[in-house]
């Protein structure tokens, strides 16, 4: 990839150093724009709080629960900003919350350990389910229904000849 797009800049008829600065500044500016809205730190807190349910039984997102005189969803709140200030990581305050709340405290469960399978199961469910409705259908598809042995008697061709005079066929 590196190589066609050298090529590419060759091309162009800039001189191979221009192009890796250029190459460097674009990427440079790229991770500096990335990385100034990690820092912001109103844009963590609500990023955070948004990772988190209210645990007063509004069954909302934190940052979000508008009960009127919520007592739970304040304190929440002075304890998230408490661990911005600190500096904890958001793995720690996440972590510390877990501690203080319980499990039921995170909006979705974390990619770790058992808590996998709760991303992974829906997914799985569902392909296992297309993957039978597949084969149901093709097992339907590859069924052929035989037809009955038609006597060949004399009575038999007599009496499909008085159905056929009378429906017209």
């Amino acid at each position: 990839m590196k190589i066609l797009f050298l090529a590419r800049l060759r091309r162009l008829h800039w001189p191979l150093d221009t192009a890796l600065r250029f190459t460097g500044m674009v990427l440079v500016s790229i991770m500096l724009l990335s990385t100034m809205a990690v820092t912001d730190p109103g844009a963590r807190f609500n990023d955070l709080g948004h990772r988190m349910m209210c645990t007063c039984g509004c069954n909302q997102i934190m940052v979000e629960c508008n009960h009127v005189g919520c007592p739970v969803s304040p304190v929440m709140r002075n304890e998230l900003q408490a661990g911005i200030d600190r500096g904890d990581n958001d793995d720690l305050v996440l972590e510390s919350f877990v501690q203080r709340y319980g499990p039921v405290v995170l909006a979705a469960p974390r990619m770790v350990g058992f808590s996998r399978l709760a991303w992974i199961m829906p997914f799985l469910v569902l392909t296992l389910g297309l993957a039978g409705a597949a084969s149901l259908v093709r097992r339907w598809r590859l069924r052929t229904a035989s037809m009955p042995a038609v006597p060949s008697t004399p009575d038999f061709e007599r009496q499909r000849a008085v159905i056929r005079r009378s429906t017209e066929i």
